[in-house]
């Protein structure tokens, strides 16, 4: 059984984390800071460390050289991203942003240990081959692997096939589809896919990064550009370099960004702020969007030239509405991962919920179902979930037993409840922060939640709540 170290200093994800490994079958320890680790275990007896970047004391990317070969995979928060594929080159074996899915992380840790003891098994001279060389044949194991997408319906079927031919290519690939359908799962399956899977993906999500400072953070800047700029940094964009880069809602790009980021398509060049001189890049871009680009393009709010260069693949993600018998498959996988996150391994839906799940129209799409179960998880006091628990407007008076091939119904409503004075934590959590959020600061938001500003930054990414571009309430 493999032994994975655990080095995070918040209990509640160390524990969650601790819970989900254990649930799949490995042995896990943990500590809370990198002296800890050091004082309680053998740090290379280990078959992976999992570590937060930001520690009390020393970063977690003091581990690298404290495994002594072991491999480390590195957590880090979106506002961090640059840091953690600067610890890519330090030698960690990867990264991955917080708060992360279940999935992805199981995904990231078996194909860790999975290379580690091939690579334990390989000959000699096949270790001592660079990663670049050995990086394309696992891709071409990859490529037969499990797409790590849940569902089954004829619709997802289609979009599978098309990920397979399309991710060995470096076309750039538009997914659309409407919020809550997983477009960065297509592009993570994109990535895991193609020969570039061993370089970084970095996620960008351009509707949570300030107008002001979105062309800054994807092309970097010069010492000086602009006032605070004290020193020059680089941008995602040169962090991808070699890899992938996804950006999501790529409809809330300015214009100016989007000249900019055309030049990157059309010349494989950037050109940070600030500065006179490019250089290259070796980029491959997939970008997400809920919007017609097409219609906003035509109206002048996309630039015309970059849709089309965006749309040289283009993959449409079904709504949870139109997925069939998907949805009580996803939501009872999003039961057993809450029940287990709760010790509650006894939870189960009744009759009325199964219904209530297949026939509601699920407007949110698959993070309103989750966040529904998680609601219903929270409140339930017996083993059944009820209907009523999900807190979806839906009359089941009318629903036949059978299961409608559609997945809705015409009695089906795109509202949900109004919010009671039963809430759950993150029903309470949404509502306070849209009611305050225009008259308080984020830090006086997380302090008032008694939270810290990145763990209120990563509650708002979950639940699809952005942060006003302007406005004098929101400090930086």
């Amino acid at each position: 059984m493999p032994h994975i170290l655990i080095v995070e200093d918040e209990t509640i994800i160390r524990s969650a984390l601790r819970r989900l490994l254990e649930r799949n079958q490995y042995e896990v320890s943990e500590a809370g800071s990198v002296q800890e680790a050091q004082e309680r275990f053998s740090i290379p007896g280990f078959d992976l460390i999992v570590s937060d970047l930001r520690l009390p004391g020393a970063p977690g990317t003091e581990l690298i050289k404290l495994a002594q070969g072991t491999p480390v995979l590195i957590m880090t928060s979106y506002a961090s991203l640059r840091s953690a594929v600067d610890s890519m080159k330090m030698g960690a074996v990867d990264y991955i942003a917080k708060p992360f899915d279940h999935d992805e992380m199981l995904q990231a840790v078996a194909r860790i240990l999975r290379e580690r003891q091939e690579s334990l098994n390989a000959p000699a001279t096949e270790r001592a081959a660079p990663a670049a060389t050995r990086g394309n044949g696992r891709t071409a194991d990859a490529g037969q692997g499990e797409i790590g997408i849940i569902g089954s319906c004829a619709a997802m079927q289609e979009l599978y096939g098309k990920i397979r031919k399309v991710a060995p290519t470096d076309s750039t690939v538009l997914v659309q589809g409407e919020s809550g359908t997983g477009k960065e799962l297509v592009a993570r399956a994109l990535h895991n896919l193609s020969r570039r899977a061993k370089a970084p993906l970095i996620s960008v999500n351009c509707a949570a990064i300030p107008e002001t400072l979105i062309e800054s953070e994807l092309f970097g800047h010069e010492k000086g550009a602009f006032t605070g700029a004290s020193a020059g940094r680089a941008g995602l964009v040169e962090a991808a370099d070699g890899g992938t880069l996804f950006l999501d809602e790529i409809g809330e790009l300015p214009l100016e960004a989007q000249a900019r980021l055309l030049r990157v398509l059309q010349e494989g060049e950037i050109r940070r702020v600030g500065s006179v001189q490019s250089q290259k890049v070796d980029v491959r871009l997939i970008a997400a969007t809920h919007r017609d680009l097409k219609s906003l393009a035509k109206i002048g709010q996309f630039r015309e030239d970059l849709f089309y260069r965006l749309n040289v693949i283009s993959l449409k993600l079904p709504p949870l509405r139109e997925r069939g018998g998907d949805v009580i498959e996803i939501a009872r996988l999003f039961l057993t991962r809450q029940a287990a996150q709760m010790g509650r391994s006894d939870l189960r839906f009744g009759h009325d919920a199964e219904q209530a799940i297949r026939h509601y129209g699920w407007p949110g799409n698959v993070r309103e179902l989750e966040n529904a179960i998680e609601r219903a998880v929270i409140l339930c006091e017996g083993s059944e979930i009820s209907a009523d628990l999900l807190g979806i407007d839906i009359e089941l008076d009318d629903l036949e037993d059978d299961d409608l091939p559609g997945g809705s119904s015409a009695h089906s409503s795109s509202n949900a409840h109004e919010p009671t004075e039963d809430l759950s934590l993150e029903d309470y959590f949404q509502h306070f922060v849209l009611e305050h959020q225009d008259h308080m600061t984020e830090t006086e938001l997380a302090r008032k939640l008694g939270i810290s500003r990145k763990c209120l930054w990563e509650r708002r990414q979950r639940l699809g709540i952005p942060r006003r571009k302007t406005g004098n309430a929101v400090d930086n």
